[in-house]
């Protein structure tokens, strides 16, 4: 094999590696951004570009990311200034009624030359995404109401809150989450909504919201 050959073959791996990550990447639940360390968003996936087009706390115009609230601009651009830094950090945004927190990550350069990158990782919009709390569901046999009562319990409602949603009697529900809690081997409600806590955040790919 010549050297020519080889060098095509390593850069086609490298090619398909990197689609293959972005694929991951976009089944990801949370958002993740890679900027430069001036702010030039260089890579965002599925789940932050649903959050960049909301442009409700964070946008990106001519290319630079910035926070809608000018205050929290400041604050996002000292974080992603300490990342430079090799620190990390944790911005809580926040702007009519909205919030997110997003980790500011150093990423170190793969080569002497390159810039260094930092990593923006959205918190999750939910304890778990409606994709795997399904998976979850069907893995464990539950009912589809035992499902409707585990995604309101998630979101921390007590059973009393859940039957006035759901127009059912607490018995109904308190027979469900009985019925759940053995289903799943969890020994309380605490310990059954930890383990949808836990499961892996992935499933943003299969929402269908539009972008603008």
């Amino acid at each position: 094999m010549g050297i020519a050959t080889g060098a095509a073959i390593t850069h086609s791996l490298l090619d398909n590696t990197a689609t293959s990550l972005s694929m991951v990447m976009d089944e990801l639940a949370y958002g993740v951004l890679i900027a430069t360390a001036k702010g030039q968003l260089q890579h965002a996936n599925l789940a932050a570009r649903r959050e960049l087009a909301r442009h409700q706390l964070l946008g990106v115009q001519d290319g630079q990311l910035h926070a809608v609230d000018p205050v929290q601009a400041k604050l996002l651009v000292q974080a992603i200034a300490k990342a430079e830094g090799g620190r990390r950090s944790l911005v809580a945004l926040r702007h009519a009624g909205n919030r997110l927190s997003v980790a500011v990550v150093p990423l170190r350069a793969e080569r002497p030359r390159e810039l260094p990158s930092v990593a923006l990782i959205f918190s999750r919009p939910a304890v778990c995404d409606a994709v795997m709390l399904c998976f979850f569901a069907r893995a464990h046999g539950l009912t589809p109401s035992e499902e409707q009562v585990l995604a309101i319990l998630c979101q921390g409602y007590s059973a009393p809150e859940i039957a006035q949603q759901l127009e059912v009697a607490v018995s109904t529900v308190r027979s469900h989450v009985r019925s759940m809690c053995a289903k799943t081997h969890s020994n309380g409600v605490r310990a059954l909504v930890n383990q949808i806590a836990v499961l892996p955040p992935i499933g943003a790919a299969h929402l269908q919201d539009p972008l603008h």
